[in-house]
């Protein structure tokens, strides 16, 4: 494969002129044409791999409250992957030292960040899969350096911040990483949020690195606050949307369910690369090729047409969940700001039962949880703030505005949308 560098390209300036022929163009909705140099790159973008993030919606079960918001993994890679090109020329400009194989291999770790995502976005997490999206994607990622000879291994070292330049890692995972610079502005465009635009492109415009470290030039500065402040709204208003949570966690018992039947001997109706992971018990999941060759294969057509045929089950429950998911009868979900009595989950539960009959299971039907939400966590990493003296301060030091920094924790109870009187 001949490198970027050796065609003198000079990485990530795409456009030259008569050089077309050597690049792919991509018309985004949102920011137009998104040209990507054939090589490498565009052979990790061909790859099955990544061509099954065309079939993974970004926003899960979240097409029940917007309709709009039918975007997939795909469009969210390509976004990031454009943001990233923009980043890596603004920081050069500045007379940032980046080369042309790093400047590659940090629009790899981006273009690949979310290649080990399940079906339904985080809904498989921890149901079918003992496995965070990150581990998994850093699995693709290991496959796929083995199968390019070697060619990913700096872009591994950057996504796992394991590389000298620790701005190349914030720019992929960190407080403004190009992951939720695209998926901020792309969310809202799709699902109509206004509330979640954000000036991504002046945000990156204010890019700088202090002593190796991503700081904001003095001039972003209420750029960053209008950031921050849009990502606590669409936290709650899309991400934590009630009926959105009331979707993903019915998908969430549907899917257990569905393992303990399983596992317990039932022949269950599903396509064949769910079914691997259903027969299959939590222990003997392990990183073997065979694990990874079902999940490569594994998208949300395979869990839609599995609750298609799960309707019609003789398991009482699993039917009621899938009916109740495929027909847009979901459940109601009522927050609290604590966890709700334990009397008041019993009585949610004798009544459902009354109403479903005994063959109903109730632990399966009506359950309890928590979401939280932190729109600026300063634990780890903070956002820096350079001043034209030289200066570096942290956000919140120079801040006028409240940064929410507080985590907020809200409790449900989730139950079939029955008569249910008295319920306070």
């Amino acid at each position: 494969m001949v490198s970027l560098c050796r065609e003198g390209l000079k990485f990530p300036t795409f456009v030259a002129e008569n050089m077309n022929n050597r690049q792919k163009i991509f018309n985004d909705p949102v920011y137009g044409f998104v040209s990507v140099p054939r090589g490498l790159l565009l052979e990790l973008i061909d790859h099955p791999y990544f061509q099954r993030l065309r079939r993974i919606r970004q926003l899960g079960l979240a097409p029940y409250v917007y309709p709009g918001a039918l975007h997939t993994r795909f469009h969210h890679a390509l976004g990031a992957l454009h943001l990233m090109q923009e980043a890596i020329e603004t920081l050069r400009q500045k007379a940032v030292e980046i080369t042309d194989e790093e400047a590659e291999a940090a629009c790899i770790a981006i273009l690949l960040h979310d290649i080990g995502h399940g079906p339904f976005s985080h809904a498989l997490e921890h149901t079918l899969i003992e496995m965070h999206h990150e581990s998994i994607s850093a699995w693709f990622m290991q496959e796929l350096n083995r199968e390019f000879d070697g060619k990913l291994e700096l872009a591994l070292r950057i996504f796992n911040d394991t590389y000298s330049k620790k701005f190349l890692h914030q720019l992929v995972s960190g407080q403004l990483d190009m992951d939720r610079m695209d998926y901020l502005n792309r969310d809202s465009f799709f699902t109509g949020v206004s509330e979640g635009v954000i000036g991504y492109d002046r945000i990156i415009k204010m890019l700088a690195v202090h002593h190796g470290q991503l700081v904001v030039e003095e001039k972003g500065i209420y750029s960053i606050e209008k950031f921050l402040i849009a990502r606590r709204l669409m936290y709650w208003q899309v991400y934590l949307h009630k009926t959105g949570v009331s979707a993903e966690h019915m998908l969430i018992h549907l899917l257990k369910r569905a393992r303990v039947l399983a596992l317990a001997g039932e022949t269950l109706d599903a396509p064949k690369h769910l079914s691997w992971f259903l027969y299959h018990k939590p222990g003997e999941q392990v990183q073997n090729e065979e694990m990874l060759a079902h999940f490569a294969r594994l998208d949300d057509n395979d869990i839609t047409a599995a609750i298609k045929n799960w309707t019609e089950t003789s398991d009482f429950t699993l039917a009621f969940l899938s009916k109740g998911l495929l027909d847009r009868k979901l459940f109601r979900l009522e927050w609290f700001n604590e966890p709700p009595p334990e009397a008041y989950v019993e009585q949610i539960k004798e009544k459902v039962r009354k109403h479903l009959g005994e063959s109903a299971e109730m632990n399966y039907l009506v359950f309890t949880g928590a979401e939280s939400n932190r729109a600026y966590d300063d634990s780890k990493e903070q956002i820096r703030i350079l001043f034209k003296n030289g200066a570096v301060l942290p956000i919140d030091q120079c801040s006028d505005v409240p940064l929410y920094t507080q985590l907020v924790t809200k409790y449900f109870i989730c139950y079939p949308k029955i008569p249910v009187q008295n319920q306070g």
